[in-house]
């Protein structure tokens, strides 16, 4: 099937102006394991309540602006989260979470027989910055997936304008209220993507994933970390100051679509979507990660 790609060029929503900087405070800190106090890389730092995050730097050093005294909430694959006061934040330390022992899988998958789930009609693609938010898409259950119910790959579209540029991909559980829930990795996945627009394949073999009966979240993290930074300045025509514009690549692609409900994670926590006209749910029109799935036996 043929992939139309359609790229806009927004402001991104993370980027700082003059102005932007002059009302908030620039706090910068490091993040550490609470035992061995080594540096914590690529940890998850929102303010709270609020679509301004960043990413620490594989040194465990980040920088973020904050307007006044705000919580700052630190979330990490394999760590337990932690709010902290942003003028406490200098040194945060945080606690390993404890991890249930997965029981022993005795098949494996021999890839003899593959299909590819989660295309959409709408084959037009649009690249363009998310901001620091995490979108997903679900993925529900089928009984048709019962002889292939291993996850193989993940494929997703990116738009890059740098080379070897980094993102998260995480896999999530549904939850008792239908909201994605714990992680089904217990490492980061960090994939590095080309510059320009790729169609990346991920094989997830090696983590041996299988389909949940209950379906599950796919989604992805933009790190906002300096080597994905990219620089432009820009004039506003209004005031005509001169404004720095950050962006973080890489960009990924959307389709439009129809869903029960959109969910993001932004200002530290997840937002669900959902439309209703006179007390009765309807479908909500919006844009959702083009991300595929291959499943095999």
């Amino acid at each position: 099937m043929k992939l139309f790609v359609a790229l806009f060029s927004f402001l991104s929503l993370s980027a700082q102006t003059t102005r932007g900087i002059a009302e908030r405070n620039e706090v910068k800190g490091v993040v550490k394991d609470s035992l061995s106090g080594q540096p914590i890389s690529y940890v998850n730092i929102w303010v709270e309540n609020e679509n301004i995050a960043t990413t620490s730097e594989e040194d465990g050093t980040f920088s973020i602006n904050v307007s006044g005294n705000k919580n700052l909430i630190f979330s990490a694959l394999g760590y337990e989260k932690k709010t902290v006061k942003a003028s406490k934040s200098g040194e945060v330390f945080l606690n390993s979470k404890a991890f249930d022992l997965d029981e022993v899988v005795i098949s494996n998958s021999i890839d003899t027989k593959r299909i590819v789930i989660g295309q959409t009609e709408n084959t037009i693609a649009q690249a363009f910055d998310n901001g620091p938010r995490i979108d997903v898409k679900y993925f529900p259950y089928s009984q048709a997936y019962k002889k292939t119910r291993y996850i193989k790959k993940v494929t997703l579209s990116t738009d890059s304008r740098i080379e070897d540029a980094t993102i998260r991909i995480r896999f999530y559980h549904v939850d008792a209220n239908g909201f994605p829930g714990e992680e089904m990795l217990k490492k980061d996945l960090i994939v590095s993507v080309k510059n320009g627009t790729k169609s990346n394949k991920i094989d997830l073999s090696d983590y041996n994933l299988v389909m949940p009966k209950n379906g599950l979240f796919v989604g992805f993290e933009k790190l906002m970390i300096e080597k994905n930074k990219k620089e432009k300045t820009i004039i506003d025509q209004n005031t005509k100051t001169t404004q720095i514009q950050k962006i973080y690549y890489p960009f990924i692609l959307y389709n439009y679509v129809e869903r029960e409900a959109l969910f993001t994670f932004s200002g530290g926590k997840w937002n669900k979507e959902v439309k209703e006209t006179n007390g009765i749910a309807e479908k909500v029109k919006g844009y959702e990660p083009a991300i595929h799935l291959i499943l095999t036996n």
